[in-house]
Order: structure tokens, then sequence, then C-alpha cells
């Protein structure tokens, strides 16, 4: 028996209120109490499949959305206009690193026979030992890395500090960008990264910052090429001290060809 009122959801008053608005619903009642007949039931004779939500770190409101539009635009007609633009710029961001992070299922699987049994894994958690990578890079590679120390936050000072160290290494790695002043800063809008501190040290020595739309890890390089490709390498090791995470940190980022910063 099943009772289905999508049908009846514009004739009939809406049933909740929440912050989106107006919801209809859908009610099935499965007459089976076998969890293999009920997912024949869903599967076979409703056409159902079960999909995992999709993660999005904030739901943006409609001036975030428009603010994201217009910044993406601007940079496409940037680009349009100084081809060059991109090899200017230098990208960075904050993350943790841990000593002992599950592998994926991906980098678990097996190959096994058809008669075989199914391999297990126990669950597993990340461990509570970890320290915080804070790295930027351009086309080229790597241009500064550093770890935060213990017992630190990314504050604005220290954020400072982090700048400060990137200018020398630019001077001494990047030697033309730095003699034409022709690097740029794309970072996101983390608390320490858009201070007036650190708005004021940008301003002081000329360092020209890219725009950044509000909770759009997916416009961040670091956050969707470089630290998941560090972090799947380190995946399913496990460190006992926070030196020996950082030098396997190094090592990985040492292997990153530079074609793939490319």
């Amino acid at each position: 028996m099943m009772i289905n009122q999508v049908g009846q959801a514009r004739q009939q008053p809406p049933q909740k209120w929440n912050r989106y608005g107006w919801l209809s619903t859908r009610i099935v009642i499965v007459p089976y109490t076998n969890s293999v007949q009920r997912l024949e039931f869903l599967t076979e004779q409703l056409n159902m499949h079960r999909t995992a939500a999709k993660f999005v770190p904030r739901v943006l409101t409609q001036d975030q959305k428009d603010s994201r539009v217009a910044i993406c635009q601007e940079l496409k007609e940037t680009v349009k206009n100084d081809p060059t633009l991109l090899l200017n710029i230098i990208t960075g961001d904050e993350s943790i690193v841990y000593a002992y992070d599950p592998e994926t299922k991906l980098q678990f699987s097996q190959w096994k026979s058809p008669g075989s049994p199914r391999p297990k894994k126990a669950c597993m958690q990340k461990s509570k030992l970890k320290t915080t990578l804070i790295c930027f890079f351009d086309q080229e590679g790597i241009v500064h890395w550093e770890f935060v120390p213990p017992g630190m936050t990314v504050n604005a000072d220290f954020y400072c500090d982090v700048l400060r160290r990137l200018r020398e290494n630019v001077w001494h790695k990047r030697p033309q960008k730095w003699r034409n002043q022709k690097f740029i800063i794309h970072h996101d809008n983390a608390p320490a990264h858009r201070s007036f501190k650190v708005s004021q040290f940008l301003a002081k020595n000329n360092m020209t910052v890219i725009p950044h739309s509000p909770y759009s890890p997916d416009l961040a390089p670091c956050d969707f090429f470089l630290f998941p490709k560090l972090k799947l390498q380190m995946k399913g090791q496990t460190f006992d001290t926070t030196e020996e995470i950082q030098k396997e940190s190094q090592t990985v980022l040492d292997t990153i060809p530079k074609r793939d910063f490319q």
C-alpha cells in the first residue's frame, strides 16, 4: 500500500514552512519489514535510488551569489585583457594535516574473485595529533610553506608575519616577479586574511590582492588541488609526532611535479 500526496500538493495547503519557503510532502508507506524486500520495492517498483547529499560549506544568500558571479565575471574579463595574469598569481591558504587520516574507500578497495568474501574495514577516525600547514604556490611550484607553531592560531599578527616571509621567498625564488612587482596575492576570506591590520600591511607594501567570493572553496586552488593531493598521499599512514607529520608533508610537496601546477 502506498499513499502519494505529490499530485495533490497544489490543491492542498502547504504542510510546513521553513526559512526557504513552503514545503510539500510525500508520504510513502512500504508494506515490507525485510530490508531486502524494502530495497526491491523502492528501487524496482518506485524507481527510487539513494543519493548522498552534496556537501556545501554554507547556503549562500542571494547577495553572496550575486557577489560570486560579479567577481568571476570581473576576473574573466581581466584575464581576457591580460592573458599573463594567471602567471603572476600566488595563491595560498591554511589546512590541518593529521597524524592519522583514514584511507578513502577507493584506496582500501581490493581485487576479489566472485566467491571470495568482501573485505572488511573497521571504522576509523582522524587522530587528535595534528599540525596546521600554510602554503603558497604559483604556476611554477611552491613559493612558500610553513607550519603554525603548536598552541598558536592564525590571527592578523601571525598572518602579517607569514606575508613578510612570503615576500622574502618571492625575492629569492621568483626574482623576475620581484623586480617587476607583478606578483598578485590570492587568498580566501578567512577573518585573519581580511582583517584591518593585514589590509594595512598589503597596502603599505603595494601588494595587489585578487578578490575571492564568499564561502567558495571550489574557487580556491589550495582547497581543490594542492591540499587534496597532499593529503591523499598521506592517508592511511600513522605519524607519532608533529615533526614526522611536517617532514612527510614537506616530502610530498617536494615530489609534486611542476606540470601539475600548470
